[in-house]
């Protein structure tokens, strides 16, 4: 794979820029279930290439706050949509980004994440009932950076957390489901917030994490599946938190984000030859971030946001990303 790769901002910034303005097209319009968090996934994307302000910050706050869902106290996909914990912490994160959490009505928010706590320890996403290890990291890390996360049940949160946890170090989606990538790092960045990093087997689950490497440099979810940009954040954030990031190889991981860039139209794919989209040019730069890539701001991978704000908050953890590379 070509060394000499270069993380293309110019064009990812143009890319991003331009998402929201395919309105007439159907692709728009059936995943308006993820408008949201796109917008979270883009302005992430943004501040970590230091080009927070390429997009409209009224305008999008004015967006955040038309998905308000007023009978349930949080927020939707899209405005009227039904209030869910994943658009919810979205929501606050942009917010908190774009510094216009006074917008904010922070008590009923609370009140409507507090009540999605079952009896388990675990969160549902909604009214409906569905819980997942996603749900109570949406939870925890939204009541973190409201200041309010000594509302919450932490004792049994963790509980549940350590229920989750399987033989190879990993952690699944509820109680009994299979170690996969993403949810070790919800219950691994949750666990960092409530301070409680002792529940996990930390040279097992590194271990695991590592063997998600394949030859070509990209990284998987689970054994035996392929490679994919995103993990190069589920699985470096994880290590990170757990302070082994050396224990993946950073240069081939590195070279196989940057050639999963669409070179034409910008964006980044899940992998070489895919189509580019939001979600995978967000992460594909978080662990660009988090490998030390040069000019790339520091993100913080317990909250998936910009250190600085994290810091700013009094809410940074002990994680360590590799040195940032000079230009």
């Amino acid at each position: 794979m070509a060394q000499n790769l270069k993380l293309l901002v110019p064009l990812h910034v143009s890319y991003i820029q331009n998402l929201g303005k395919s309105q007439d097209e159907l692709a728009y319009h059936l995943t308006a279930h993820l408008r949201m968090n796109a917008i979270y996934w883009g302005l992430t994307a943004l501040y970590i290439m230091g080009h927070q302000d390429a997009l409209d910050r009224e305008e999008m706050i004015g967006f955040v706050m038309s998905c308000w869902d007023e009978e349930a106290g949080g927020f939707g996909a899209h405005p009227d949509h039904d209030a869910h914990i994943l658009s919810t912490l979205s929501a606050i994160q942009i917010l908190v980004m774009q510094d216009a959490l006074d917008r904010l009505d922070v008590d009923r928010v609370v009140k409507f994440i507090l009540s999605l706590q079952q009896p388990s320890g675990v969160f549902a996403g909604d009214s409906f009932g569905e819980v997942d290890t996603r749900f109570l990291y949406c939870a925890v890390n939204a009541l973190s950076l409201l200041g309010r996360l000594s509302e919450v049940d932490t004792e049994r949160a963790v509980s549940y957390i350590r229920e989750c946890r399987n033989y190879d170090g990993g952690f699944g989606a509820t109680i009994g489901a299979e170690s996969h990538a993403a949810q070790v790092f919800v219950c691994v960045a949750a666990l960092a917030i409530l301070d409680r990093l002792d529940v996990v087997d930390q040279q097992t689950l590194c271990w695991w994490l590592s063997e998600r490497q394949l030859p070509n440099g990209g990284l998987n979810g689970r054994p035996e599946k392929l490679e994919d940009v995103c993990y190069s954040f589920w699985v470096l954030s994880a290590l990170s938190i757990l302070n082994k990031m050396t224990w993946i190889d950073s240069e081939k991981l590195s070279s196989f984000i940057l050639s999963a860039q669409d070179p034409e139209l910008g964006g980044i794919a899940d992998r070489p030859g895919d189509m580019a989209d939001v979600f995978h040019t967000q992460f594909g730069v978080a662990g660009l971030s988090l490998l030390g890539y040069p000019g790339l701001v520091d993100l913080d991978p317990v909250y998936c946001m910009p250190a600085g704000i994290i810091e700013a908050r009094g809410l940074r953890k002990g994680w360590k990303s590799l040195p940032r590379k000079s230009l």
